[in-house]
C-alpha cells in the first residue's frame, strides 16, 4: 500500500487520469498495461482482484506457462506481448496474445502474417521504432518505417500503431513527440510508449498504451 492506504494500482490510475486531464484527453483513451513479466501468478492475482485486466509479458514461453490457469479464472484478461519476438515463435504468439508490441523487421512481419492466415486469431500489432537510433535496442530505423508499415499492411497484420523505448537517462519527451508525429504522418492512432519512470509524460504527449511494471509490482521477480 502507498502512504495514504491506496494500492499501487489505484495510485497509478490516479496519476494517469491527472496526466490525461492536463492534456485535455479522456482517461479512457489510455490503456494501462500491467507488466507482469518475471512475476509469479500469486503476485498477479491481487491486481486481477482489483479489476486490472490488461497485462504485458516479455516471453512467449513464460506467458504460456503462467497464463492459461489465470485466464481460465479471469477470461476477460487481455494479454500483450511487449518483448522482442523471434520469428519462429510467431505462431505461438498469435495463439496466445491479444496484442503484439514489438514488430520490428520484415521477417517477423512475414511470419506473423502466415501465422494469422493459418489460424483464426488476428492480434493487433504495434510496429516498434528505434526512436533513439540505439544499436543495442530492437525496433526498425525511422527511415525504414514506411517500408515496414507497407509490408505489414500487405501481410494483413492489424496495425494498432507505433511503439518505442526512448533512450535511458535522457528527457523522453522529444522522443515521445517524434513517435507521435511519425504515427500521425502514417495515419496511425495508437502509441505504445511510457513506462514506470515516464508514463505521465507519455500520456500528456498522446500515449494510448503505457507499460508499467516496477511501479505496480515492485522489484522484478523470478520468472514463472
Amino acid at each position: 500500500m502507498t502512504s495514504d492506504d491506496t494500492t499501487p494500482l489505484e495510485s497509478i490510475r490516479t496519476r494517469i487520469a491527472k496526466a490525461a486531464d492536463i492534456a485535455d484527453r479522456r482517461v479512457t483513451d489510455v490503456t494501462l498495461i500491467a507488466v507482469s513479466k518475471t512475476h509469479p501468478a500469486d503476485a498477479i492475482v491481487p491486481l486481477l482482484e482489483q479489476g486490472q485486466r490488461v497485462f504485458g509479458e516479455n516471453r512467449v514461453q513464460e506467458a504460456a506457462e503462467k497464463w492459461p490457469a489465470l485466464r481460465a479464472a479471469y477470461p476477460d484478461v487481455e494479454l500483450h506481448l511487449i518483448g522482442q519476438l523471434q520469428s519462429n515463435k510467431a505462431a505461438e504468439a498469435v495463439a496466445l496474445f491479444d496484442c503484439i508490441h514489438a514488430v520490428d523487421r520484415p521477417s517477423l512481419v512475414e511470419a506473423l502474417g502466415k501465422a494469422m492466415a493459418a489460424g483464426d486469431r488476428r492480434p493487433d500489432c504495434f510496429l516498434q521504432v528505434n526512436i533513439g537510433d540505439e544499436p543495442q535496442k530492437g525496433g526498425c530505423a525511422i527511415a525504414d518505417l514506411p517500408a515496414l508499415l507497407e509490408k505489414a499492411r500487405a501481410a494483413g497484420l492489424p496495425i494498432a500503431g507505433l511503439m518505442c523505448l526512448p533512450p535511458a537517462d535522457i528527457e523522453p519527451a522529444p522522443y515521445f513527440a517524434l513517435l507521435a508525429k511519425l504515427a500521425r504522418d502514417h495515419g496511425l492512432t495508437g502509441l505504445s510508449m511510457g513506462m514506470s519512470d515516464d508514463f505521465e509524460t507519455a500520456v500528456t504527449i498522446g500515449a494510448t498504451h503505457v507499460r508499467i511494471g516496477s511501479a505496480l509490482f515492485g522489484a522484478r521477480g523470478v520468472a514463472a
